[in-house]
C-alpha cells in the first residue's frame, strides 16, 4: 500500500524515491498512478539547458494540479547544483507550488545546505507556507570534499534535513576515474568508503540514510538483494531510475510480518521500564529496543 501524505507527517520513512524528467508531459502524467513514496521532478540531469525554463513551468503547474490527489507519491523536486546559477531560479519557481521537499546535488557539505534552507525560509515567508515544510535531501557525496563533511551535519543544525544519500557517478567524475566498480562489478573501495561514511553521518544527524540508485534497470533480482542489504546495514529507502524497480524497492524496505511481530513483543517487554529483558532464550538491552521500535517506524502505515 502506498504511503499517504498523513503518513509522511508521521514520520514514517520514504522507501522509495522515483526519478520523473521534469520536462516530460507523457512520463509527469503517470506519477499519480505510480507505488512510489516519493517522486523527485528533475530539473538537473534529465533536463537539457535549453529546456531548464519550461521545466521549472511545467514542474510547479505540476505540483499545484496534484496537491489535491492526497494518497499519491509525495513531490519532491531536484534543482540545479548551487554553483550553476540556477538553484535559486529553479526555487523560486517551485517553492510557490509547495513540494514536499527539495533535493540537493552536488554539495560541498552542510553550509551549501544551510544556504538552501535560507532561500527556502524566506520563499516559504514570502508565500505564507508554514516555516520549514519544504525538507531536504541533498546527495551529500558527489565532490571531492563533501565526503570530508559528512560529519559535520551532526552539529549543523539544519532542522528541515530529512536524510542524506549519496552517488557515485558524479563523484568518479569529481575524481577523474574511469570505473567506480571493482573486478566483481561491486562498489570500488573508495565508493563503499562513501557510502559507509554518509550512512555513519545520516545517523549521527540522526536523519534518514537514503541508499543510492542501482543502475541495471533489468536485473530485478539483483536490486532486491542490493537493497535487502542496505537496509539491513540501516538505510531506510532508496532511489529508483525506472518505474519498474519501485515495487522491488517497497518490498525490500518494508519490514515483514514476521519482523513487526517480533518488534512489538520486544517492545512489549521492555514496558515495564527495565534495562534488559529477556525473550525467547536471548537477554535484549536497549540497542535491542531502539532498533524495534526502528523497525516499526519503517512498517509505519505501508
Amino acid at each position: 500500500m502506498r504511503a499517504t501524505a498523513a503518513a509522511a507527517s508521521a514520520g514514517t520513512p520514504i522507501r522509495s524515491f522515483l526519478f520523473v524528467p521534469g520536462d516530460s508531459e507523457r512520463k509527469l502524467g503517470k506519477v499519480a498512478s505510480s507505488a512510489a513514496d516519493a517522486v523527485i521532478l528533475d530539473l538537473e540531469d534529465a533536463v537539457s539547458a535549453s529546456r531548464k525554463l519550461l521545466a521549472r513551468q511545467m514542474v510547479s503547474e505540476f505540483i499545484v494540479g496534484e496537491l489535491g490527489d492526497r494518497d499519491g507519491p509525495r513531490l519532491w523536486v531536484r534543482i540545479n547544483p548551487l554553483d550553476s546559477g540556477l538553484a535559486l531560479e529553479d526555487l523560486a519557481a517551485v517553492v510557490p507550488a509547495a513540494p514536499a521537499g527539495i533535493m540537493i546535488p552536488k554539495i560541498d557539505g552542510p553550509d551549501d545546505v544551510l544556504r538552501v534552507g535560507h532561500y527556502l525560509e524566506a520563499l516559504e515567508t514570502s508565500h505564507r507556507l508554514p516555516a520549514g515544510a519544504i525538507k531536504v535531501l541533498p546527495v551529500a557525496t558527489e565532490t571531492a570534499r563533501a565526503p570530508f563533511r559528512l560529519g559535520d551535519f551532526a552539529t549543523a543544525g539544519i532542522d528541515r534535513l530529512y536524510g542524506l544519500t549519496w552517488g557515485a557517478e558524479d563523484l568518479s567524475a569529481a575524481l577523474g576515474a574511469s570505473t567506480n566498480v571493482g573486478p566483481d562489478g561491486e562498489w570500488a573501495m573508495t565508493y563503499r568508503l562513501v557510502r559507509s561514511l554518509m550512512l555513519m553521518g545520516a545517523r549521527a544527524a540522526d536523519v534518514e540514510a537514503v541508499e543510492t540508485l542501482y543502475v541495471d534497470i533489468a536485473d530485478d533480482e539483483g536490486l532486491a538483494e542490493s537493497s535487502r542489504r542496505a537496509r539491513a546495514e540501516g538505510f531506510s529507502g532508496r532511489i529508483a531510475i525506472h518505474p519498474g524497480q519501485v515495487d522491488t524497492i517497497n518490498a525490500a524496505f518494508t519490514p515483514t510480518a514476521g519482523e513487526v511481530e517480533y518488534a512489538q513483543r520486544v517492545i512489549e517487554a521492555f514496558s515495564a521500564d527495565v534495562g534488559t529483558v529477556a525473550l525467547d532464550g536471548k537477554m535484549l538491552d536497549l540497542p535491542h529496543l531502539k532498533q524495534a521500535q526502528r523497525v516499526l517506524a519503517l512498517a509505519g502505515d505501508h
